[in-house]
């Protein structure tokens, strides 16, 4: 994997917090897009999640190394709530990059899942916690590690109580971002996707949000 050695600087956004962008060239998000989508074209690939209530998301979903319940809220080795499918594994050199991010972020942690989120233009997520990983990584604050390919995403990033100030982030196509430690509970989301943001020759539209953790 090659990196963009004109990036920015990360850029700490509050304690626990860093923003790196434009992280990875152009020609490896396109390999990263073009990964995922292989992945996602498997029997146990890209699906909509039925959450709670059964309403669909607005989002596409591919896990890796764990299945996420949308209706239990909980993590799996099979896809209980989909279609009984054991979970891919998550490649191990997709695994080693989300821990060299969340090296660059501060952070030492070798990730054993990944969720993929492909997003369209009508596309949100609402605010919400990533609490459903265990206990102890949740204690240890162990880090949550994105990776943005395609349209810029409006992300909104808010502070551990629902109500506390917002602050929008545009996230661009290879941009990382990485919370953990004691940020590692913030409420976030996303409130927009803009349309024809992503670099030109992508082999797919919209917008892939790849994220890690540890479970």
């Amino acid at each position: 994997m090659l990196f963009d050695d004109l990036a920015p600087e990360p850029r700490s956004v509050a304690p626990g917090v860093v923003h790196l962008p434009h992280y990875l060239s152009v020609a490896d998000q396109c390999a990263m897009a073009a990964k995922c989508i292989e992945l996602g074209s498997s029997q146990a690939g890209f699906y909509t999640p039925i959450v709670r209530g059964g309403h669909p998301m607005s989002v596409r979903m591919l896990c890796l190394g764990r299945h996420w319940n949308a209706r239990t809220y909980t993590y799996e080795d099979h896809r209980s709530d989909i279609d009984g499918l054991p979970v891919p594994e998550l490649p191990s050199d997709m695994a080693a990059l989300a821990s060299r991010i969340a090296k660059d972020g501060g952070f030492a942690v070798t990730p054993d899942l990944c969720i993929v989120n492909w997003y369209t233009e009508s596309s949100r997520m609402g605010l919400h916690q990533d609490k459903d990983e265990s206990s102890h990584s949740l204690t240890e604050g162990l880090p949550v590690i994105s990776i943005s390919i395609g349209d810029t995403a409006l992300f909104l990033f808010g502070g551990l109580r629902r109500r506390d100030p917002i602050e929008k982030i545009p996230l661009h196509s290879g941009d990382a971002f990485v919370f953990g430690g004691p940020a590692r509970l913030r409420y976030h989301g996303v409130s927009r996707i803009m349309p024809g943001t992503a670099p030109s020759g992508f082999p797919f539209e919209g917008r892939l949000n790849l994220t890690f953790r540890k479970f």
